[in-house]
């Protein structure tokens, strides 16, 4: 497994130093947890923090989120992207939530020995919950025409950015125009290769879609 965890810092310079040993301890804690089941797959625990801890900060290179912000992770799977993120914002709130209760275990589990105060893991169903949030995150859990109606009514009236709206950042790959215009949605694409040089971001995407349901 590759421990370079150096690679976040050279991406974010501004970590502090119990930030800095959070980023540290993830591959070991996801390590440990890949033992018992099956979080991330075996081959892609070699590109940990290339495939994972990187690519879920590609929404921090769009969005510092101020503090106060609630964030939705939906179909957090073991954490992604909503611990890296919580580490790199600590003043706001994150609401993790997935069917599968094993991987909520997890997430709980590695919020714990990370001392993050600022997460809480739910194993829920996105349509059942019935708080509301300024953002909500995800990582690709499935067609955008099956998310999109999840989260629709999940926003809070009130922006907290003064650069974006309340609504979706969504982590992607390859195509999305066709998914995102079938649906008439507005949408803004980021493309990662901007932010990152590794050359698994080419084709990777955060798209951020404004809630629209108040204008």
């Amino acid at each position: 497994m590759n421990p370079d965890h150096s690679l976040i810092q050279s991406y974010f310079e501004n970590l502090s130093h119990p930030q800095v040993e959070q980023m540290e301890q993830l591959a070991a804690l996801y390590q440990d947890w890949n033992s018992k089941i099956n979080v991330i797959s075996r081959k892609d625990m070699d590109h940990f923090y290339i495939h994972h801890v990187l690519h879920s900060l590609g929404i921090a290179k769009v969005i510092a989120f101020s503090p106060g912000t609630k964030v939705l992770d939906i179909g957090t799977g073991g954490g992604f992207p909503g611990i890296p993120l919580a580490i790199l914002f600590p003043e706001a709130h994150f609401h993790l939530v997935d069917s599968i209760g094993k991987k909520i275990a997890v997430v709980k589990d590695v919020a714990r020995q990370l001392g993050l105060k600022n997460v809480e893991a739910q194993q829920a169903r996105a349509e059942s919950l019935n708080r509301t949030y300024h953002f909500v995150v995800s990582r690709a859990v499935t067609q955008m025409e099956k998310f999109y109606p999840w989260v629709q009514r999940k926003f809070r009236k009130e922006d907290i950015h003064k650069d974006f709206p309340n609504g979706v950042f969504y982590l992607k790959g390859g195509e999305v125009d066709e998914e995102l215009e079938a649906l008439d949605l507005n949408y803004v694409p980021y493309f990662l290769e901007d932010y990152f040089k590794e050359p698994f971001f080419e084709t990777k995407k955060v798209i951020y879609i404004p809630y629209e349901g108040k204008r």
